[in-house]
């Protein structure tokens, strides 16, 4: 039915329309309905393409400021939060037609937990139950690491499970007990010791050695261990450390720990505690999220 509106529209200067719709057998009404619906499209495929360039330089500026890492659904998030209307998937689309899409840099991988030792571990006591609404209630705890050209920097870190912030963290080129401790003295700095506070990390020697639990046992927390080669156990504070290295590590080359360090510390204390919208408490920042639960409680 298209090729017979296109031979009415190329010869209507020649002969009455209704002429050719009588040869061709096609309704005059028809015809102009045709045109009607086919202008229409264009004005509202004129309007979307309008307001797509609105769009495309906040979106722009929304992805440059997260360290362009930041994917359509976090990116929308934005958009609603400036008072912008448009859908996820228009969002993703206007992302990808124009190519602003986080670019990853994979890096070779070191062993971080060694569990082969005769100290006791803890028993699990959260068994995968991660749904924690109470600020410094329960405590992740892990290592990782970061490739750079001087070497290996390791990057101790503690997260708060309500909140999802990284209240304690610490950087060195050794992942020896010490750098573990440390890590806990900041957050215990920050936050303070809370009685009935779980500290949960994996089996490691760091964690399970005499050094650390002497400061566990100082603050009266109580800790608990994940199984063993079970990293399911832990999953959330997996999770930060996949979002560190997906949205800067692996986006990055860094000639000197110092530089590594320098990029890291923005990141936690910057980006993602103050700056970053979690998606596991409402699309809100970990700062909005301590403080939103802070005013709840002294309500």
């Amino acid at each position: 039915m298209t090729n017979k509106h296109s031979f009415v529209t190329a010869h209507k200067a020649q002969y009455a329309v209704s002429t050719l719709c009588r040869h061709l057998k096609i309704s005059r009404g028809w015809f102009y309905g045709f045109l009607t619906s086919q202008d229409a499209r264009d004005q509202r495929r004129t309007i979307r393409e309008a307001r797509d360039l609105e769009l495309l330089p906040k979106i722009k500026a929304f992805f440059k400021a997260s360290g362009k890492c930041y994917g359509s659904k976090r990116i929308h998030q934005d958009l609603m939060a400036d008072g912008e209307i448009a859908s996820e998937r228009r969002v993703a689309i206007i992302m990808k037609e124009n190519k602003v899409s986080p670019l990853l840099r994979k890096r070779r991988k070191p062993k971080t937990t060694d569990s082969n030792h005769d100290m006791k571990p803890s028993p699990n006591l959260l068994e995968q139950k991660f749904n924690c609404q109470t600020p410094n209630a329960v405590w992740l705890a892990d290592i990782t690491y970061i490739d750079t050209d001087e070497g290996w920097l390791y990057l101790a870190g503690i997260k708060d499970m309500s909140t999802r912030e990284i209240v304690g963290w610490a950087m060195e080129d050794h992942m020896r007990a010490e750098l573990c401790c440390e890590a806990l003295k900041m957050a215990l700095a920050r936050r303070g010791p809370v009685s009935g506070l779980i500290h949960h990390s994996d089996r490691g020697s760091q964690y399970a050695g005499g050094k650390y639990r002497k400061l566990i046992g100082k603050a009266s927390i109580t800790q608990s261990m994940s199984r063993k080669g079970e990293c399911l156990d832990n999953a959330p504070m997996e999770s930060f450390f996949a979002s560190l290295k997906k949205e800067l590590v692996h986006r990055h080359r860094f000639r000197t720990r110092a530089q590594a360090k320098a990029a890291i510390f923005e990141y936690i204390e910057v980006f993602y505690n103050r700056q970053r919208r979690h998606s596991s408490i409402g699309y809100k920042t970990p700062l909005q999220a301590f403080e939103d639960t802070a005013l709840k409680m002294a309500a």
